[in-house]
């Protein structure tokens, strides 16, 4: 393998220009602030943790962890997700306070991934996790925060589709009763949203011709609160509990006025094995893929010793980043202030008192009339405003 050039960089990585900065930096300030308003504080974890401990509660798959070893032979991973690193700190450095804790973050993640994908392997989220709750109330509190949260971010036109893994589970063990590698496969496939695969392997499936339909009749339950209607003439006991839950977070939806925004996709089943109830994505009218998913997940922190009920959602910052063009921001150049010698000290102290003002302030020395002139052609769209302190006598 040949040695790397001085300007390459690993595959799946990427430089940050200051443009980009600006606008991500924007979509930080103004979702976190979202976040805050609604009562979540911020918090910060390691970039790199244990594979024993963070590691192996990750939802990402074993493969595609970053792993590392300290200079004790310990595995170590890079954080692959927040939620994790967020459970372990409430089960041991928050374990005193009381809950219902509400908790917000921005930070990079790491997830290996096939070089030849052309995906990232470091990439930002922004997200809440809201311990000690598991009413209905607490998933529909974050579905409107994420719905707000979009929003603060740029993104003007979105949908959020919300499902619930207690009813696939509870209909297709009625279903497909102990056939659990067929169970997975239609989730798989679900998943995917290879809906011609599903359809495929149902119509392979040893089974009488009624229950293939009520297996194919789950790809039309997306819609409006009606969904739950229809869902609930083909349910098991596990789904019906599931789709009543559902119905309570949409009553709850409505009540915060921001059910326009949501639709119930009973297809759905998140892509995270430690899901445990609702679940949602959010797609912007831009994209084909999620910038927001998230959901409920009560088994969680029990792993670390302090069993809580649990949900929240992280966006997905990078494809915001990338793929929206809603939040415009505007950056306002400095002033430039540009001094010789005998008036330095005058600059600098205009400098100091415009920058206590909030400014932003660029200074540069020039030692001609000649050079004054020649630089004044490359400044008029670069700077705010020009002051120049110069004494030629």
């Amino acid at each position: 393998m040949s040695k790397p050039k001085g300007f390459e960089k690993p595959a799946g990585v990427r430089d940050y220009l200051p443009h980009v900065v600006d606008k991500l930096r924007a979509i930080e300030r103004n979702v976190l602030d979202c976040m805050s308003r609604w009562g979540y504080r911020e918090m910060m974890t390691p970039t790199m943790e244990y594979y024993d401990t963070v590691g192996v509660a990750s939802s990402t798959s074993d493969q595609k962890l970053f792993k590392l070893l300290n200079n004790r032979g310990t595995t170590m991973v890079l954080r692959s997700e927040m939620t994790a690193p967020i459970a372990r700190v409430v089960s041991s450095l928050l374990k005193e306070e009381p809950l219902p804790l509400r908790i917000s973050y921005h930070s990079n993640v790491f997830r290996a991934i096939e070089e030849e994908a052309g995906r990232e392997v470091e990439f930002f989220q922004t997200g809440v996790e809201l311990v000690g709750d598991d009413s209905a109330e607490a998933d529909a509190e974050v579905v409107a925060l994420a719905i707000a949260s979009l929003q603060a971010a740029g993104v003007k036109k979105f949908k959020i589709a919300i499902g619930h893994v207690g009813f696939l589970n509870g209909l297709l063990e009625q279903t497909l009763p102990g056939r659990h590698e067929e169970q997975q496969k239609l989730k798989d496939e679900l998943l995917r949203r290879d809906y011609v695969g599903y359809r495929d392997t149902v119509a392979e499936l040893n089974l009488p011709s009624e229950q293939k339909k009520e297996l194919e009749d789950i790809l039309r339950l997306r819609g409006g609160i009606e969904i739950c209607k229809q869902a609930l003439e083909l349910s098991s006991s596990l789904a019906r509990y599931s789709i009543a839950h559902l119905c309570k977070v949409w009553e709850v939806l409505e009540a915060y006025g921001v059910s326009e925004h949501v639709l119930i996709d009973l297809t759905m089943i998140g892509d995270f094995s430690y899901y445990t109830g609702m679940t949602f994505e959010g797609y912007a009218a831009e994209l084909g893929f999620p910038v927001c998913s998230g959901g409920r997940y009560d088994n969680l922190l029990g792993q670390f010793g302090r069993p809580a009920p649990a949900t929240g959602f992280a966006l997905k910052t990078n494809r915001i980043l990338d793929g929206v063009d809603g939040l415009e921001v505007n950056i306002e150049g400095p002033v430039l202030i540009r001094y010789n010698a005998p008036q330095r000290k005058e600059a600098f102290a205009e400098a100091a008192r415009l920058r206590q003002l909030g400014s932003k302030v660029v200074t540069r020395i020039v030692n001609s009339e000649q050079e004054l002139a020649a630089y004044d052609n490359k400044i008029q769209q670069v700077y705010s405003d020009v002051k120049t302190y110069v004494s030629w006598t």
